[in-house]
């Protein structure tokens, strides 16, 4: 065993976590489920939702079998909602292809949605303690301090330098200890800022902490200004309370989930209601404007909610719309603006302004 890996371990054997939900009764399914939703989320987030999902989904074919509607609606709230999309194909991909074994070589893990050469690594040696390097933001982090490796790893060279670091201190005993060890090194100790250099088993060695320069390492991605976008919001109300909803299209932004009918900012909102045969509108009020930001864009929220009168029924042809309760929600994929949006018509002050039509 390097004398790197043997550092670690013994940290890991004092410090590290052990008792994390997907630590106890492990298998590929829970370690897989868990590394999805720790991409670009923080372990304290992710706690409650792995539970609630593994209660739900207990198994890869409960996951496969279920809808996904259902699927989307228990990762609401996490974001980068493709993750949720990619684990039900794949869930579907494991029960068809290997019976609903997870397979146990990285290279045909890697071919399932959703899953890259890190997760496939973790997914091989903490349930199956077969070796396999990891290289998750924890992981480029201690390794590019540890050796001070320059450059954001987002870099195809950066990046593969990282891998053959990782492959080289990786070792053969007690694999799946070490690659939980560097996680946790990586999220309670090398932390992106402020790092408890005094309590890291690597700090003697580090040359990051030789030259008083941690923050160097690794490097950041180039930034960039993100593009706004705008949108009306359409909320949609009947007589009875409930809430027009729509399915989104499968791909793109927020795909899958359910959500309102949306226009360009400069639309007129009424005259589309007639032009689409929703009813005539009663009243209308405007909420105030929101921003949510996505990795790639700003997009700048213009909710407006309107009171409809006998609606239509056009709105409801296809089977990609429907008369939502918020007062008695079910098991629907909702993006988190859309969520907190009907979670304010049902909290908050209800004082129509009547439209220019009423």
């Amino acid at each position: 065993m390097n004398e790197f890996a043997d550092r670690v371990l013994a940290w890991f054997d004092q410090y590290g976590r052990k008792d994390l939900p997907w630590q106890q009764d492990i298998t590929p399914y829970r370690v897989w489920v868990s590394e999805i939703m720790l991409q670009q989320t923080q372990v304290t987030t992710v706690i409650p939702y792995y539970e609630r999902f593994m209660q739900r989904f207990p198994s890869v074919a409960a996951l496969a079998q279920a809808p996904l509607d259902d699927v989307l609606h228990h990762w609401s709230g996490l974001g980068y909602y493709a993750r949720a999309r990619n684990l039900h194909k794949a869930a579907i991909q494991v029960q068809e292809q290997y019976a609903g074994q997870f397979p146990d070589q990285v290279d045909k893990l890697q071919q399932l949605p959703g899953v890259g050469r890190s997760t496939a690594g973790a997914i091989v040696s903490l349930s199956m303690q077969q070796w396999a390097p990891i290289l998750d933001g924890n992981v480029k982090r201690v390794l590019a301090r540890h050796h001070a490796i320059a450059g954001w790893p987002g870099q195809a060279a950066v990046l593969k330098r990282l891998w053959q670091l990782a492959e080289t201190t990786t070792p053969r005993d007690r694999v799946n200890h070490y690659n939980q060890a560097m996680m946790d090194l990586g999220a309670t100790v090398c932390t992106r800022s402020r790092p408890r250099c005094g309590d890291c088993p690597l700090s003697q060695s580090c040359i990051a902490k030789a030259q008083g320069e941690w923050q160097r390492y690794p490097g950041k991605k180039p930034k960039k200004k993100l593009p706004e976008r705008q949108v009306q919001m359409l909320l949609l109300r009947n007589v009875d309370g409930e809430v027009l909803l729509q399915q989104r299209p499968p791909q793109g932004v927020w795909g899958g989930l359910w959500g309102f009918p949306e226009l360009p900012v400069a639309e007129d909102a009424l005259r589309w209601c007639g032009e689409q045969s929703l009813g005539e509108a009663l009243l209308q009020r405007e909420l105030p404007p929101r921003r949510h930001t996505f990795s790639h864009f700003h997009l700048d929220i213009h909710p407006r909610e309107i009171l409809l009168t006998e609606p239509g029924c056009r709105v409801l042809e296809g089977g990609q719309s429907v008369w939502y309760n918020p007062r008695q929600p079910d098991a629907r994929g909702l993006a988190a603006p859309v969520a907190r949006l009907l979670n304010e018509l049902e909290q908050g002050d209800i004082s129509w302004v009547k439209s220019s039509t009423a």
